[in-house]
This record gives structure tokens, sequence and C-alpha cells, in this order.
């Protein structure tokens, strides 16, 4: 099984509509990826390891999926819709990150 973790950065003048983000732009995805998508958490940042500094990421989706092929089959003819929505939501470009999921 394979992890994608969308992170967006915080800072100080990041704006991300976590509304829309949560019961919007995750629920479309959700939807167009169909059922390569295995699983589909939501993390959003509260705080950082330093009292009363800001989390480094202000929201992290993560999409887990078989493997990198049914990754991207999925959201591959999608990915220009999934970045077209950003504007709705955010004015930071997210980062991601693909890993291997080890079960212990």
């Amino acid at each position: 099984m394979i992890k994608v973790s969308v992170m967006y950065p915080n800072g100080k003048d990041v704006q991300f509509d976590t509304h829309y983000y949560q019961n919007k732009h995750l629920p479309m995805v959700a939807k167009l990826v169909g059922s390569a998508l295995k699983r589909l958490e939501l993390d959003l940042g509260m705080a950082s390891k330093v009292p009363d500094k800001s989390a480094p990421y202000v929201a992290i989706a993560h999409l887990v999926f078989d493997d990198v092929a049914s990754f991207q089959e999925a959201f591959g003819p999608h990915a220009a819709t999934f970045a077209e929505d950003v504007k709705n939501y955010s004015n930071v470009q997210a980062e991601l990150q693909m890993s291997e999921l080890i079960p212990f």
C-alpha cells in the first residue's frame, strides 16, 4: 500500500478554507478517483513543537492506494480538475509526498 500526502504549508499570508476543502474538494477527489482510493484522512494543523508557534502545515490530506500504478491511473486523468479547484480554498500550493506504508 502507498500513502499520498498532500501538505499545505502554513505561513503568515496563507489562506485556507477548511470547510470548503473538507466538504467540497476532498469529496470531489474521492468521487473522481473512485474505488482505487482505499482510505482518506485529513489532518488539520493545530500547533508545532514550539509553544505558541503555528503548525508547519495548515492541512494535510492522506490518500491511501494499493500501489503507485493504481494511484497514477485513478488520479492522473483528473489532476487538472483538482489543480483548478485549489483557487477555491487556498492561496498556497501543496507539497506532495508518496510513501510506502509498512505495517507493524
